[in-house]
């Protein structure tokens, strides 16, 4: 059990209500019950605060305190509740183990601490660092490099000379270093050509579940430092990802494109080959982004364009039909004001 007070010295937030509220878990806002810590940011929850049955809520620091219900006051409410959610169930330590059907290729390294599961392969030269998770059933190519902390969940496919960064997480059959689709005109065929790159992924990266990663034709597929990539994302060959950018699920970005660091690419959107999104650009969900877009611009829609104009166009949009009847009719009136004229003296 947890106090409030031993909470709030946990978390650096501060009580609003009983201080020796104990809570022994954590829940949803909705499902919450009085032996459980919620958190509530946005006002959707915030002005449902007396309908949960949470034990203490987290809240943003300039929330008012309401009375009969304790709450812990914090700038970052969240990362707040998610750091009492460690602590509360805090990882199993990773125990040192190769399952005996695990296939290791000759010249492989293997470092300290690294744990094995049932049926992994592992190709000629590849290295794998200390500390490293490589869940089963997972296939990893030749001369690969994965480095220490890292986490490889089942099912997933590392391609030949791949190289993943420190602490970096790959869920569940995601497929990294594929061949691109490239393939170029020869008469009536299309012939394939053949793609001797790899894949780069930095450090501290999380890459989604059912992601697939194209290697580079001649090149390098890059992907920076602390990116994090949802469910279901496509990355083609020769993508440049700078550090820190959030790419959501359903995304597919085509070849050669370059996404500058600290960018936001929302669900659905796509985004054509060889273009440049600049720093801190933000692209919103189901956008067809079809030229660059400047650092630091919001932009949405098909074809994309300033996210506020959009906002203009997608009000107009379901208003079409009517204003196509009203500007049918309009025509119709000044033909017949014409004729009428015309007819005259």
């Amino acid at each position: 059990m947890l106090t409030a007070e031993q909470l709030s010295a946990m978390v650096n937030a501060r009580v609003h209500g009983d201080p020796g509220t104990a809570i022994s878990g954590v829940s949803s806002f909705d499902d919450a019950g009085p032996k459980d810590l919620t958190f509530a940011v946005d006002n959707s929850f915030l002005c449902r605060l007396n309908e949960t049955k949470a034990g203490i809520i987290l809240v943003p620091s300039q929330t008012p305190a309401v009375s009969g219900i304790t709450l812990l006051c914090s700038d970052n409410p969240k990362l707040a509740f998610f750091k009492v959610v460690e602590h509360l169930m805090p990882a199993q330590p990773l125990k040192e183990f190769i399952h005996p059907t695990a296939v290791i290729a000759d010249g492989c390294v293997i470092g300290q601490g690294t744990r094995i599961e049932a049926y992994v392969s592992i190709g000629e030269g590849t290295t794998i660092g200390s500390h490293v998770h490589i869940m089963a059933n997972t296939v990893i190519g030749k001369q690969c490099q994965i480095n220490d902390s890292c986490r490889i969940s089942p099912n997933v496919t590392i391609a030949d000379k791949t190289h993943i960064g420190r602490q970096t997480m790959i869920h569940p059959n995601s497929v990294l270093g594929s061949d691109g689709f490239g393939f170029v005109q020869d008469g009536h065929a299309h012939a394939k050509l053949v793609h001797t790159g790899y894949v780069h992924i930095g450090d501290r990266c999380e890459i989604g579940a059912c992601n697939t990663i194209d290697r580079g034709t001649l090149g390098i597929t890059r992907i920076g430092n602390g990116v994090k990539t949802d469910n279901q994302v496509h990355i083609a060959h020769n993508v440049k990802i700078g550090d820190d950018t959030l790419v959501v699920a359903q995304v597919a970005i085509a070849g050669s494109a370059t996404i500058g660091r600290n960018v936001i690419i929302a669900g659905k959107a796509g985004i054509s080959g060889h273009l440049n999104i600049g720093d801190g650009a933000i692209v919103g969900p189901y956008s067809g982004v079809s030229g660059n877009v400047p650092p630091g611009e919001v932009v949405s829609g098909i074809p994309h364009m300033p996210h506020k104009i959009w906002l203009k166009v997608s009000n107009i949009i379901p208003r079409l039909p009517g204003l196509r009847t009203r500007l049918l009719s309009l025509e119709k009136r000044i033909k017949k004001l014409e004729s009428t004229q015309t007819e005259q003296p």
